[in-house]
């Protein structure tokens, strides 16, 4: 194995584990931003600090309830629980993905991002993310796999010059 496979192997298996921090029903996401071979942060999907998970919104919002009385269950994702799809009622996610608090762990720190590489245990990272990422200055985004939520993503990878590569064992 070369050194830039063992390095990716290495930063992936991380992000494996930062996902285990996830409190999301959903998906569990991990991603580490890496400048020079050094973790300068990460980040996981789920909510914001200090708020409870989403299954716990339930008992607390009482528009949500209101709105959905009959799928109030605990354990469960709200949004599966009222029949959506992956990616579909977004508006009733609180979760940051874990791209994105990653990218926000680095501001919160006053740490740049610029020229870094991130790697994510997911495919191509979501339209929102992939303009965050790219606007922050990461030039190259190691993933899972190559698929990708919209034909947006492919446009924007096109236009903008990041490099996105799939790792491989």
């Amino acid at each position: 194995m070369n050194k830039q496979k063992r390095w990716d192997k290495y930063f992936l298996g991380l992000a494996n584990s930062v996902a285990q921090n996830s409190q999301c029903l959903s998906r569990k996401i991990g991603a580490i931003i890496v400048l020079d071979k050094s973790i300068i942060s990460t980040g996981y999907n789920g909510p914001p600090r200090g708020v409870p998970p989403c299954d716990e919104r339930w008992g607390k919002d009482d528009s949500l309830e209101f709105e959905f009385p009959e799928r109030v269950r605990k354990g469960k994702c709200p949004r599966k629980a009222m029949g959506y799809e992956s990616g579909e009622g977004l508006e009733y996610c609180i979760a940051g993905h874990g791209e994105r608090n990653a990218l926000i762990n680095a501001a919160r720190h006053g740490i740049a991002v610029k020229g870094a590489t991130m790697y994510c245990n997911c495919p191509i990272p979501c339209t929102p993310c992939l303009v965050e990422i790219i606007n922050a200055g990461i030039i190259e985004i190691v993933v899972t796999n190559l698929s990708h939520y919209d034909k947006t993503a492919e446009y924007l990878i096109k236009e903008s010059g990041i490099f996105v590569r799939k790792y491989e064992l």
